[in-house]
């Protein structure tokens, strides 16, 4: 999309006083905003998630949703009303998010399916983007490789590349990591971690509606396009799993598998709705992650550190605490979802402004290959190490036939 002419202008002149080493511009506007003005961010991935997590921005930020884009039109066309977004900043079709990420703007916001991360974010870098990304970062090896390229790529163009693990944000999480570290519990021995949920919801597809697009509505649930329940969704307690353990997994074993939901309502995708996935972690400490996603009536996300002198027990979106030797109440009910979004969105925007760049991609990576670990472990119902894991080239494609 052309530029404004009056912003094409204004560009040229910067470019030209760089090029000749004097600096005109006061330091709050070198990168085309003043430290207090709006942050304007682009928004690929129109969906559910994009939609609940776009309006912070405004809302706690200040930042402006100036662009979008999607690969359903009926989804671009609602947001586009929501954000006041006009047609030519509305891109839509197979180039769309790297269409978004080469126009005007000063962040990419990427709330895509999982298969589509990596590689939104590296158009994102390539474009001079800042990169806000939903978790997990890819659904395969290659993809992750791809983020931690692309997040030096960004360190070395002073772009923030930051992915929304709500946890690490949250002050209640930071204070529990810190009293494990610092050894509170004693030498960490064994972990249980598990991650028990209903069916997130039913069939989003419509009538009518083309079999790629409704992969594209359900992907949560596609195995390529989400990469499984452990990847997509269970990665939270993994996450927080290796925060507090300080290292990721040498090996797995696990096993698990998928309910008949013939008849449903909720029988879209084809992903697993249980794993059970021994981790060994090194130093000799076992964590025994499980995960199903079969009734309602029971729902809990939960990581138990044990050691000699107590537990770490913290659940996400519910009480953390310190039971033993040195004992620690936390809180009885934490804010994780909602709260740890917003405060990554402030975050964000904030090193934006202050042209200080803020970077969580490599433990991001991390958490998303011990998910993929442990994924591979349950598929192939065998010991999986982490060296074979590093060593894996399988890239997974997804041919949607959409018709533009």
């Amino acid at each position: 999309m052309p530029e404004k002419p009056e912003n094409e202008s204004r560009r040229r002149n910067f470019l030209k006083t760089a090029a000749t080493g004097i600096l005109i511009l006061k330091p709050a506007t070198a990168f085309g905003y003043q430290a207090n003005s709006n942050v304007e961010v682009g928004l690929i991935g129109c969906g559910g998630r994009g939609n609940w997590i776009a309006p912070f921005f405004p809302e706690h930020t200040g930042a402006r949703v100036v662009a979008l884009a999607d690969v359903v039109k009926d989804h671009l066309d609602s947001t586009a009303v929501t954000f006041k977004v006009g047609a030519s900043r509305a891109y839509y079709g197979p180039d769309a998010g790297r269409q978004l990420a080469q126009s005007a703007l000063d962040a990419v916001v990427i709330e895509t399916p999982t298969l589509y991360h990596a590689e939104m974010a590296l158009a994102a870098v390539d474009a001079g983007k800042h990169v806000y990304m939903a978790k997990p970062v890819a659904v395969d090896v290659p993809g992750c490789k791809s983020v931690l390229a692309s997040g030096k790529k960004a360190q070395e163009k002073n772009l923030t590349y930051w992915v929304d693990f709500q946890t690490r944000s949250r002050e209640v999480y930071k204070e529990l990591a810190t009293r494990v570290h610092r050894g509170d519990i004693g030498k960490a021995v064994l972990a249980q971690v598990f991650y028990y949920a209903g069916r997130p919801a039913k069939d989003r597809g419509t009538p009518g509606m083309e079999p790629g697009q409704r992969r594209m509505a359900n992907f949560y649930m596609d195995k390529v396009l989400g990469g499984d329940i452990i990847v997509e969704q269970n990665v939270h307690v993994i996450d927080v799993a290796n925060w507090l353990l300080q290292g990721h997994p040498t090996k797995a074993y696990g096993s698990g598998g998928r309910t008949d939901w013939t008849g449903t309502g909720y029988d879209a995708g084809d992903a697993w709705d249980h794993f059970l996935v021994q981790y060994f972690y090194a130093n000799n400490v076992q964590a025994d992650f499980s995960s199903n996603q079969l009734t309602n009536s029971f729902s809990d996300l939960c990581v138990r550190i044990f050691g000699i002198d107590g537990c770490a027990d913290s659940h996400y979106g519910g009480m953390l605490r310190i039971t033993g030797k040195n004992a620690w109440m936390g809180t009885q009910q934490d804010d994780t979802f909602k709260g740890g979004a917003v405060e990554n969105v402030k975050l964000f925007i904030a090193s934006i402004r202050e042209h200080k760049p803020i970077y969580n991609y490599e433990e991001s990576v991390r958490s998303t290959l011990t998910a993929i670990l442990g994924r591979t472990a349950a598929y192939l119902n065998r010991e999986v190490t982490w060296d074979e894991i590093m060593n894996s080239t399988e890239k997974w494609t997804a041919d949607l036939k959409l018709r533009w």
